[in-house]
């Protein structure tokens, strides 16, 4: 009798796994949002995604960038300008970011009710 392998010992599901976990990180899903409409400066993009590190805005976009989602722009002014902006691929990715982005405005109101009767119950129960 053989055993089938663990399901993440496929290959293709290491790389799916491993791609989902990139964008669908919480940082990858605001920086995506926010270039969404539009090319901004670094500075503009800490502001805009709010609570993000320096290092991790910088961390995350070099990721985004070696993916091929986002574009990197040095502008020869003095001193260099740089901006991002979302690549094609990038811009298809935003499509399912901002459908997750919308449904989590939409039910943010009962997700938090549902949180409060649980945590309710479970200070009764306590």
């Amino acid at each position: 009798m053989t055993t089938s392998p663990h399901p993440h010992a496929n290959p293709d599901c290491r790389a799916v796994s491993e791609l989902l976990s990139r964008v669908g990180d919480k940082w990858t899903v605001l920086i995506v949002k926010s270039l969404e409409g539009e090319a901004c400066r670094f500075n503009e993009l800490k502001r805009e995604v709010g609570g993000i590190s320096q290092q991790m805005l910088t961390r995350t976009l070099r990721t985004l960038e070696r993916d091929g989602m986002v574009e990197r722009i040095v502008h020869p002014t003095v001193p260099p300008s740089v901006e991002y902006r979302l690549t094609a691929l990038g811009r298809s990715l935003a499509v399912p970011v901002m459908a997750l982005a919308d449904w989590t405005f939409a039910h943010l109101p009962q997700i938090h009710a549902n949180r409060a009767a649980y945590d309710g119950a479970i200070d009764q129960a306590a």
